[in-house]
């Protein structure tokens, strides 16, 4: 029997994104979030606060990258979330991650997370939901730890995080149980 529940962002899972930005002074600023995905096959979408210093950073420098937030890292992770770069300056820095330049857009690449999106921004705006950052993916980068053997990203090898919005909690995606616009053939025959 279904039962009722009160209205919340209720889908699953959510992934957790690291964002990654250049401040004013050239310093590496970093934000965990929930709230964006793909939303082409060369686009992702991102609905940041304005106040972050991330939708700040992002409309200086038009670019930002995104790591997929992965198990291994996941205490970092969480410390982007939890510290905010208006009131903690050095919040990278505390974090022990490193960070290069990307060679395709003004914004950092975090060494440690396996996966990385790097984009430039091609719409910001404030939207019905807040402020919305469109932003073309122009680069990927994966660490070869993650690959397959046919140079793929393998979920079960970069086991990514996934924000529980039910309880607040992280959990790690890796068990393959079907396979996608195959399982499904014959049920409509």
């Amino acid at each position: 029997m279904l039962k009722e529940l009160k209205v919340g962002p209720y889908l699953a899972p959510m992934p957790v994104l690291m964002i990654a930005t250049y401040n004013d002074d050239g310093s590496v600023d970093v934000m965990n979030m929930a709230w964006g995905g793909i939303c082409d096959t060369d686009k992702v979408a991102l609905n940041i606060g304005a106040r972050h210093k991330t939708s700040k950073n992002i409309a200086a420098r038009k670019a930002f990258t995104i790591s997929v937030a992965d198990e291994a890292h996941m205490r970092e992770a969480d410390y982007f979330g939890i510290a905010s770069g208006n009131a903690v300056a050095d919040k990278f820095e505390r974090s022990g991650l490193t960070a290069t330049k990307s060679s395709r857009v003004d914004a950092p690449v975090i060494e440690e997370f396996p996966l990385t999106l790097e984009c430039e921004v091609v719409e910001d705006d404030e939207a019905v939901s807040g402020h919305r950052v469109v932003g073309k993916i122009v680069g990927v980068l994966a660490d070869d730890s993650v690959l397959d053997a046919d140079g793929k990203p393998d979920i079960t090898k970069l086991r990514p995080l996934t924000f529980d919005t039910f309880h607040n909690g992280y959990y790690a995606l890796g068990e393959k149980v079907g396979q996608a616009w195959s399982d499904g053939k014959g049920l409509g025959e």
